[in-house]
């Protein structure tokens, strides 16, 4: 066992709003040295820390916008969001859920709060990944996974100390839920307070975790708050987490693709013609079509 230690702690940037319903803060790509290719194959991390929503008759969220050659992951941590996708892909996740879609050639999305949370209005609390798809994939069929926190894998902690969901990848040999196109890890650390789990993925693999709830201890050194993002050097294997209060953390560890990023807007791809090919293929609505 070789600690992991860790490279930087990432403050939550200013918040932004994507589309009028998430609002968010930006840690991949960034300016503190988190670029796509430094947490690759996480190219981009929005975090829509809790923030509460009033009612509204109107449901907020993002339009129909197109994506190719990578996944989105929507995790769920309070509220609920409704997404569509022209490959018929859709469902509406709530607390604890998860929607992994995998754009690849190409599909039309939009993701909205869904109608009931909308009228009724709350706290609102969640993060979106893109993953990124090997070149081998990048053209492949769409597809959704809807992944219920029934259905995700728990390994509960000595002690009482807490537990693990595994959303995808393994911990302590359970399984994630989701499956993926490379060796992805992510799960979410519920920690009782003082509660404390030890996490081991290959050391070339990018590594980081963002602390959801409450504040904790990474290598039983660093203390780090709410909304603040710890990035693990890609040395040594193992490191630390123990809940100085309870705590939820997202731990994110995947083994980098190591291919060229062509990144415009809603297209990743590996070369500048691959983009024009998309924005092509987009204009000839080749993606199909989703009403608004």
């Amino acid at each position: 066992m070789k600690t992991r230690n860790i490279e930087l702690v990432v403050p939550p940037r200013t918040p932004h709003f994507v589309g009028d319903g998430f609002r968010v803060h930006n840690f991949i790509p960034s300016a503190y040295r988190m670029d796509m290719k430094r947490m690759d194959p996480f190219i981009m991390l929005d975090y829509n820390s809790k923030f509460h929503l009033p009612p509204s008759d109107k449901p907020r969220g993002v339009s129909v916008h197109p994506h190719r050659g990578f996944e989105t992951v929507t995790i769920a941590y309070k509220g609920k969001v409704a997404h569509h996708d022209s490959s018929g892909g859709g469902g509406v996740i709530g607390e604890g859920d998860v929607q992994w879609m995998t754009a690849a050639s190409g599909v039309l999305h939009k993701e909205y709060h869904e109608e009931n949370f909308s009228k009724a209005g709350g706290d609102f609390q969640m993060v979106q990944l893109w993953v990124n798809l090997p070149s081998k994939d990048k053209m492949s069929t769409p597809k959704y996974q809807g992944i219920s926190n029934e259905q995700i894998s728990k390994y509960y902690l000595p002690d009482n100390a807490g537990l693990i969901e595994i959303i995808a990848g393994e911990f302590q040999g359970q399984k994630g839920a989701a499956s993926t196109f490379s060796p992805v890890n992510m799960m979410n650390a519920k920690l009782e307070k003082g509660g404390q789990a030890t996490f081991s993925f290959p050391s070339h693999f990018s590594t980081g975790v963002l602390v959801i709830e409450g504040s904790v201890l990474v290598n039983e050194v660093e203390n780090v708050p709410t909304d603040h993002f710890v990035l693990l050097e890609n040395e040594g294997t193992d490191f630390t987490i123990q809940a100085i209060e309870k705590a939820i953390v997202l731990v994110l560890s995947g083994e980098p693709l190591n291919e060229p990023i062509a990144a415009h807007g809603p297209f990743v791809m590996n070369s500048h013609q691959e983009i024009i090919q998309a924005i092509d293929d987009f204009n000839q609505g080749k993606f199909g079509y989703l009403e608004e």
